[in-house]
């Protein structure tokens, strides 16, 4: 079904009325995983009690987390994969029991692909604060409800804290990669800033060193969609009959317009019309709008508005430089081999973003510029252009 497919991960397209008849209905209270449902392929593993960066405590947090490969004898060749925003840890395989959607990153994990699962062990965290399968909003607290508006700010930093108990608990003291991109690539970033004796590779992939003020205020326009819907609750809405389906869908319509380019919009949609209505004033729409409202619809069906929140606030929180003095003094701790991407027609976090990264960075393996693809797509070509993305991941990987 067309709502088993992630719409960050092809290109944009014309609604159907079949793909629009598949959502007919209510979405449910939250889209999110919760205790009972059927695990998939994930798997669990508790990281106790983590001290945040607020001071607060967020105790008994688990982590979800799938793999591919094998760990070898000398314990070696794990790389860790670091989801986007609204991903999870189902990098591959198919939607199915467990999955509402397919693997986001098929193209290039897998045998004989760019991260070779013959070669390397991989493993992707549901991030600490997710909606699929990570303690988060959705999660029961230790009272036995949800925790709701109780849960705790969460940083990057903290986020990455929790992986590193998820590595321990897994007997890895150091990866032969860290991969991420957008806001995974935060994560990576920030492991190998903090953590750099246990970062052999680092691949930052459409990300920033820094969230930007432009960036926190499209992402507080997106926040704010979902606290204005009545059914939000202030947060606790887990045991009602509804929840805030509208104000979550329209964050996510929001989004899409950042992680697209007008050049794919202009050309796929122009000003066609949706059906056979007219939209200037007769009750039609354009192709544009229900492209959105679809993808906005489809959405609720799989995560969770409080997540959303949580996540979003997490990536404003993004600056590697906090605490640690210039951006150069920051990336001059980074002892990785590293590689930097970026996209020409990013508007999220534009291409200067990613230069910035590799100027400072002191082991690049193309230089102090960032590597650049050329792509219609926008700021998701990273999860889109597998023939443009892989090749500089496989070049990374054999460095």
């Amino acid at each position: 079904m067309d709502w088993q497919t992630s719409e960050d991960t092809v290109p944009s397209a014309f609604i159907t009325e079949a793909n629009r008849r598949a959502l007919l209905g209510t979405p449910p209270t939250s889209g999110a995983w919760r205790e009972g449902d059927p695990p998939g392929d994930r798997r669990f593993q508790a990281v106790g009690s983590i001290t945040l960066e607020s001071g607060q405590t967020l105790p008994h947090a688990r982590l979800a987390y799938e793999t591919w490969g094998e760990l070898n004898e000398q314990r070696d060749n794990a790389v860790l994969v670091m989801h986007a925003l609204t991903g999870d840890s189902h990098v591959v395989g198919r939607p199915g029991i467990g999955h509402a959607t397919a693997g986001w990153w098929g193209g290039i994990v897998g045998p004989g692909l760019a991260v070779d699962t013959d070669r390397w062990f991989v493993i992707a965290p549901n991030m600490l604060g997710g909606c699929q399968g990570s303690t988060g909003p959705s999660s029961v607290s230790p009272d036995g409800a949800e925790w709701g508006s109780r849960f705790p700010y969460l940083t990057i930093r903290d986020q990455v804290a929790a992986q590193v108990v998820l590595a321990d608990a897994l007997g890895i003291k150091r990866f032969a990669a860290v991969i991420g991109g957008s806001m995974g690539g935060m994560h990576a970033l920030e492991w190998a800033v903090e953590h750099p004796h246990r970062v052999e590779r680092l691949a930052v992939l459409a990300a920033p060193a820094v969230s930007s003020a432009d960036q926190i205020a499209l992402n507080s326009v997106q926040i704010e969609a979902i606290r204005m819907d009545p059914l939000f609750r202030d947060g606790d809405y887990y045991d009602e009959p509804e929840g805030p389906f509208r104000g979550l869908a329209l964050a996510r319509r929001m989004a899409l317009l950042n992680y697209r380019s007008p050049s794919e919009l202009n050309e796929r949609f122009e000003r066609s019309w949706q059906g056979i209505l007219d939209p200037l004033g007769h009750g039609g729409r354009f192709a544009v709008e229900s492209y959105l409202d679809f993808h906005g619809n489809k959405f609720t069906r799989r995560f969770d508005a409080g997540s959303y929140i949580t996540l979003v606030e997490a990536m404003n929180s993004h600056d590697v430089t906090r605490g640690r003095g210039s951006l150069a003094e920051a990336l001059g701790r980074v002892t990785a081999r590293s590689l930097v991407l970026g996209i020409d027609s990013d508007r999220l976090f534009p291409l200067e973003q990613q230069q910035v990264i590799a100027a400072h960075l002191p082991q690049s393996i193309h230089g102090d510029e960032a590597i650049v693809i050329s792509s219609p797509f926008g700021h998701d070509a990273f999860l889109i252009e597998d023939e443009l993305v892989g090749p500089p991941l496989a070049r990374l990987l054999a460095s």
